[in-house]
C-alpha cells in the first residue's frame, strides 16, 4: 500500500478551515425558501486513526463502529443496506496496529453489524475449493479492490494490491469463484472479444468497475501485472458475465499513452491511457463515464489527469478535460454551470450519480485552483454538458466543518480526503465513509477517518 500511495504522489500540508454554503435564493416571503444541498455528519469520530468497535459478530449494536480506514470497498443491497469490506486502517486493538483488513460490515441506516472476517489486521485468505461456498471461506486482507452487486443480491469482490482472486458473498458464505490464491499473477488475456474459462485479469489495485443493464461487470485499468507479468499502469477493459472473463479493449501490456482523437467524437481507435485511482459513473443511457486518476496522457507523460471519457459499450469518446497531465481546476462561479469550468487533475475522489442523471464528484488528491497539489474537498456536478462547482473550497487541505452529529446544515462540510467509499440510497442521497484526510480537530495532522456522511443534493 505504501508504494502505491507514493506513486500517487500524496503530499499532506496545512491550510485554514473553509466552510461550504448552500445555493442562494430570493428572500421574498411570497416564494418558498430555496432548496439547500446539505451535508450531515451521521456517525463515526471527529478525529483520525480510530480503533474499530466490533462487538459480537452477527449482532447489531449502536456501539459498533468500523475502525478508521482508507481504500476499502462498498456495496448497497436491494434492501438499502450498506456493506463495507477491508481497506487499510485500524482493527479492534487500535493505534499502532494499522494494516490491511478483511472485515465485512453491514450498515442498516442506523447501526453497524460486523458480519464476517477478522477484527485483526493482515489476515490471510481461506480459499477452500474453487466454486464451493463454505462458512470457513473468507477473502484475505486487502486494499484497493473493486466490488459490485448482482441481480440476485450477491456481493462480488475482485483483486486489490497484488491479488486477482474473485469472490462472491451470498449473505452468509463466501465463494472463491476465479483467479488465483497466489499473489502477483500475470493476466491471461486470450483473444480480444472472446470469453474463455481460462481468461483472468492480472493482479491489480485501484481499478474502476461498473455494472451494465444485463448485470455484466466491466473492469478498467488499475496498477498491476500485464500479460507478461510486468508491473505498472494498465488500460485494459474487461467484461465478466458471471462465469467467464472477456478482454474487450485496451492493451495487454503496461504503460500505454492515451489516444484521444477529437473531443466529443467516438472512434474505435480512441482509448484512455493507463491509469489507476480514477473514478467512474453510469449515466441514464448505461454509458460508462471515466474521470481522472493517475496515469499517462496523450504524450506519454505520467501524472494526475482531469480527462472525462465515455464508453458506450463499443467505443470510447473523450468528453471533457485536458489530454495532458497536471491541469489546474477552473472553478468559475459557485453554483453556475459554464463550458470553461472543469475540475483540476486528481486521483482517489468520490463519485456518484443522482436520480436526475447528474454526475457528482467530491475531493481527492490533486491540483486546486492555484495549481497546488493537495487534499481536496471541492464538490462538483456534471450535467452531461457542463461542470458546476457546487461547494467546498477551491483551495486544498481544508479541514471542513462537522456541525452537530445527526443535524443537516448548509455550513457542514467533510474534511479534505482521498480513498473514501460511497453509495447512493433510494432517495438519491450520497453516503460516504472514511478515507485518508485532514484531522478535523488538528490542522497540522492527517490520518485515516471513520466518519460517515450523508449528502442531500
Amino acid at each position: 500500500m505504501k508504494s502505491l500511495t507514493r506513486a500517487a504522489g500524496i503530499v499532506l500540508s496545512v491550510v485554514s478551515v473553509l466552510i461550504i454554503s448552500g445555493c442562494g435564493g430570493s428572500s421574498s416571503p411570497r416564494k418558498p425558501p430555496p432548496h439547500l444541498s446539505t451535508w450531515t455528519w451521521v456517525s463515526g469520530a471527529k478525529a483520525i486513526d480510530q480503533a474499530g468497535v466490533y462487538g459480537t459478530q452477527g449482532t447489531t449494536s449502536a456501539s459498533n463502529m468500523p475502525g478508521s480506514r482508507q481504500f476499502a470497498v462498498s456495496w448497497r443491497d436491494s434492501s438499502g443496506h450498506f456493506w463495507l469490506f477491508g481497506g487499510n486502517g485500524f482493527d479492534s486493538t487500535g493505534a499502532g496496529t494499522q494494516g490491511d483488513l478483511n472485515d465485512l460490515w453491514k450498515f442498516d441506516g442506523t447501526n453497524w453489524t460486523w458480519v464476517s472476517g477478522s477484527d485483526l489486521i493482515n489476515q490471510p485468505g481461506v480459499f477452500g475449493t474453487k466454486g464451493v461456498a463454505s462458512p470457513s471461506n473468507v477473502p484475505g486482507a486487502r486494499v484497493y479492490a473493486i466490488s459490485w452487486i448482482d441481480k440476485s443480491n450477491n456481493l462480488w469482490l475482485f483483486g486489490g494490491a497484488q491479488t486477482n482472486d474473485l469472490w462472491k458473498f451470498d449473505g452468509t458464505n463466501w465463494t472463491w469463484v476465479s483467479g488465483s490464491n497466489l499473489t502477483l499473477q500475470a493476466g491471461v488475456y486470450g483473444t480480444k472479444g472472446v470469453a474463455s474459462p481460462a481468461n483472468a485479469p492480472g493482479e491489480r489495485a485501484a481499478s474502476v468497475s461498473w455494472i451494465d443493464s444485463s448485470g455484466n461487470l466491466w473492469l478498467f485499468g488499475g496498477i498491476g501485472s500485464d500479460s507478461t507479468g510486468a508491473q505498472g499502469g494498465l488500460n485494459d477493459l474487461w467484461k465478466f458475465d458471471g462465469t467467464n472473463w472477456t478482454w474487450v479493449s485496451g492493451s495487454n501490456v503496461i504503460t500505454q499513452s492515451g489516444v484521444y482523437g477529437t473531443k466529443g467524437t467516438s472512434s474505435p481507435s480512441n482509448v484512455p491511457g493507463t491509469r489507476y485511482q480514477a473514478v467512474s459513473w453510469i449515466d441514464k443511457s448505461g454509458n460508462l463515464l471515466l474521470l481522472a486518476g493517475t496515469g499517462r496522457d496523450s504524450t506519454g507523460a505520467q501524472g494526475n489527469l482531469n480527462d472525462l471519457w465515455k464508453f458506450d459499450g463499443t467505443n470510447w469518446t473523450w468528453v471533457s478535460g485536458s489530454n495532458v497531465i497536471s491541469q489546474t481546476g477552473g472553478y468559475g462561479t459557485k453554483g453556475t454551470p459554464s463550458s470553461s469550468n472543469v475540475p483540476g487533475a486528481r486521483n482517489s475522489a468520490v463519485s456518484w450519480a443522482d436520480n436526475s442523471g447528474n454526475l457528482w464528484l467530491f475531493g481527492g488528491f490533486g491540483n486546486d485552483s492555484t495549481g497546488t497539489l493537495s487534499l481536496l474537498n471541492d464538490l462538483w456536478k456534471f450535467d452531461g454538458t457542463n461542470w458546476t462547482w457546487m461547494g467546498g473550497s477551491q483551495v486544498g487541505n481544508g479541514i471542513g466543518s462537522y456541525g452537530t452529529l445527526g443535524t443537516p446544515s448548509a455550513s457542514n462540510l467533510p474534511t479534505s480526503r482521498v480513498g473514501a467509499v460511497s453509495w447512493i440510497d433510494a432517495s438519491g442521497n450520497l453516503w460516504f465513509f472514511g478515507g485518508l484526510g485532514k484531522d478535523p480537530t488538528d490542522a497540522n495532522s492527517s490520518g485515516n477517518l471513520n466518519d460517515l456522511w450523508r449528502f442531500t443534493p
